[in-house]
């Protein structure tokens, strides 16, 4: 059976959810899959579609595969009407999830019902008759260390009471000033402590919970906006530079529907750089807005949303103040902000060890992501991302930028990309923007540009206009060290993001060719694929430096390089040009890199499955266990690629340029917001490596 962990606290509002969320993603780096179990449900309102949210969030990480009703104990009625009965219940239902294997995170009760030390003692009862250890959770919002260790105390003789074991304590939402002496005052020698900082933004209600709460109707603007989160109020009752004086990021404004010019106001503030981004208007008095005001709003193409209310000024700033946040499923930026937050200040891999959960020998693809997002953060680089007004990017970057995976620089006209931005309700407000047609950078860029191409024939005014375009500008920031690495190709081609970067950054002396790899993340394993991308029919000498250089990539991301040179013949069995290009390749890397584990020629189900390979080439040290495997030619690597990622149901992370002297990776035109962010974070790996090459 699985390791377990009972996540409880001895009161409501303590933040116990970014715990057991940060606790589920630490067990994801490790292990295949992970279960969550909830002993106490109280079904929410029809906002969450009647479900307890916190379960609701826990069974949607990628790394459960229980549904929702499988990780249900009782609920609280159940509880009231016989709670011996009830807790019977709950220990038949944790058994059919714990019996799987799993390592079980438990989450206890929220104390949505009567707070009192009953429902910890209960939960103290379920814990130890579930034989999980509790990690307790505490709310440190206006209490010192010595409160907190009194409570700790407390906690502690309950669970001692009811025959539990105190796991570690986390104090949450503790003052900033305050967390090096709670950690002092909560420290055991058996029992772990740690304290994360109150952050705003997870005690923000969304604008659909506020919405809810003066059942408002949306008027205008973009539904998904709707889970962006208010960090306040303000109630726009003066006149509009008053109101503009008083405007803060993800302010909610109550105005009456009469006062027109509030609204248009606030749209041009939300638009401007200038000013803050609004999360919302709320129009309140039943009041219907001029269509003359209406028409504008739709041809300035506004996504804010905008809310109407019947209720008057009072009742619907009572009924919004009253609202309080909550960390769910459908609110991302409080999901990365919580993630964040709990790898910055919780030691996860010395809870995992105390749970003894031990790390698994497969390697699925969220481990692998984990794996990329933590290497990057432990030594944050600089990106550019010249594509700086395109959606995906924004929505990118503001992950990025959350989960601290790296400096961003984000190319574009500022204004464009601010109001974007505002659109698209994504913070960016930690990168840099910076434009291409930037003077003072563009003249050093061309001079520098000019130094490096004069051989070329490329005279100063050439170059002066060649670095406005945001691939060489951002390729110029990488070569001058403005930057770290790029990331670009989500608009552009290939030939547009690697031209620059073979003229101006160039090549490794050892290396003849750019190539480019793709980390295929199959089910529980992780395999790289080389070259997919980049050179269409590369001779024998290129296909060794590809596989030479495939190989390090694959030693530089955890994976032991076995690299098999694919033909449609293995051995000696077939004959032809291409065939002895393979092996005229595999020979080269021989002598080249003796240490390397390669074969080839040999076919793929040699190179992959143990039984071929037992048959074809049974004294082989790479057959049957390749993890590298570097194809002939572009249109049979492209393809493969492409055939396993969509018949294998396999992530494809890439493509992944090699062999240059500073990293400059491209995105598929196709990539997805998830693939950005996995990208930019294998380029701040590479530019980790980068750094310790030069050194």
């Amino acid at each position: 059976m699985g390791s377990s962990v009972y996540v409880a606290s001895v009161e409501g509002y303590t933040g116990k959810s970014t715990v057991a969320l940060g606790v589920l993603q630490q067990m994801s780096k490790r292990v295949e899959r992970v279960a969550v179990f909830r002993p106490i449900v109280r079904p929410d309102t029809a906002l969450y579609g009647g479900r307890d949210y916190v379960l609701d969030l826990l069974t949607s990480h990628d790394a459960v595969s229980l549904p929702y009703d499988e990780c249900i104990g009782v609920t609280y009625d159940e509880v009231h009407r016989d709670p011996d009965a009830a807790l019977d219940r709950i220990v038949q239902r944790y058994r059919a999830v714990a019996d799987r294997g799993d390592p079980v995170v438990i989450v206890g009760s929220d104390y949505t019902d009567v707070g009192t030390p009953t429902e910890f003692s209960y939960n103290a009862r379920i814990a130890a008759n579930l034989g999980a250890p509790v990690l307790l959770v505490l709310n440190g919002s206006g209490r010192g260390p010595e409160d907190l260790r009194t409570l700790t105390d407390m906690a502690a003789a309950e669970l001692t009471a009811n025959h539990g074991s105190l796991f570690a304590v986390i104090a949450n939402r503790v003052d900033a000033e305050l967390l090096g002496p709670t950690v002092a005052a909560l420290a055991d020698a058996d029992v772990p402590a740690y304290a994360i900082p109150e952050e705003p933004l997870l005690s923000a209600p969304a604008v659909a919970d506020l919405m809810s709460a003066v059942d408002g109707r949306l008027l205008s603007g973009d539904p998904r906006l709707l889970s962006r989160e208010a960090s306040g109020l303000v109630v726009a009752g003066m006149t509009m530079p008053n109101v503009l004086d008083r405007l803060f990021d993800g302010a909610a404004v109550i105005t009456a529907a009469d006062r027109p010019e509030v609204v248009v106001g606030v749209l041009m503030a939300n638009a401007s750089q200038n000013f803050p981004q609004i999360s919302a208007i709320f129009l309140n008095g039943g009041f219907a807005l001029p269509p003359q005001i209406l028409r504008l709003i739709e041809g300035v193409g506004s996504t804010m949303p905008i809310i109407e209310t019947e209720l008057g000024t009072h009742a619907t700033s009572t009924a919004l103040t009253a609202v309080r946040g909550r960390l769910t499923k459908n609110s991302p930026r409080k999901v990365d902000t919580a993630l964040a937050l709990f790898d910055q200040y919780v030691d996860g891999a010395a809870l995992l060890d105390r749970l003894a959960v031990a790390r698994s020998s497969a390697v699925t693809p969220l481990m692998f992501e984990h794996q990329l997002i933590d290497e990057a953060v432990a030594d944050r680089k600089h990106i550019v991302l010249p594509e700086g007004e395109e959606e995906r990017i924004l929505r990118a970057a503001d992950v990025l930028l959350r989960r601290g995976v790296a400096q961003l620089t984000l190319l574009g006209d500022p204004v464009l990309i601010s109001a974007k931005a505002a659109g698209l309700g994504v913070d960016i407000s930690a990168a840099r923007i910076l434009s291409p047609g930037d003077e003072e950078l563009g003249e050093r860029f061309a001079a520098e540009y000019h130094r490096l191409r004069r051989h070329r024939g490329v005279e100063l005014d050439q170059a002066r206009e060649l670095v406005k375009d945001v691939s060489y500008f951002g390729t110029m920031m990488v070569q001058l060290g403005l930057a770290d690495g790029m990331v670009s190709g989500s608009v552009h081609t290939t030939a547009h993001t690697i031209r620059p970067a073979l003229e101006i950054v160039k090549t490794l002396p050892e290396v003849s060719v750019v190539s480019s790899v793709f980390f295929m993340c199959l089910e529980n394993q992780v395999l790289v694929y080389g070259d997919c991308a980049v050179n269409p029919d590369p001779s024998a000498e290129q296909l060794a430096d590809i596989a030479i250089s495939s190989a390090a990539t694959a030693a530089a991301f955890g994976i032991e390089p076995r690299v098999a040179m694919l033909s449609y013949s293995t051995g000696t069995s077939g004959s032809g040009t291409d065939v002895e290009k393979v092996s005229k390749a595999t020979s080269i890397i021989r002598q080249r890199a003796p240490e390397l584990l390669v074969e080839g020629p040999i076919q793929y189900d040699a190179a992959i499955d143990s039984a071929v390979a037992k048959t074809k080439l049974p004294e082989s040290s790479v057959a049957g266990r390749a993890t590298v495997f570097v194809f002939p030619d572009l249109n049979t690597g492209n393809n493969t690629y492409k055939a396993v990622q969509r018949s294998a149901n396999a992530v494809a992370v890439g493509p992944v340029l090699q062999g240059l002297k500073k990293p400059v990776n491209d995105l598929s035109r196709g990539a997805t917001v998830r693939d950005i962010v996995n990208t930019v974070a294998i380029t701040a790996i590479q530019a980790q490596q980068t750094a310790g090459r030069n050194r």
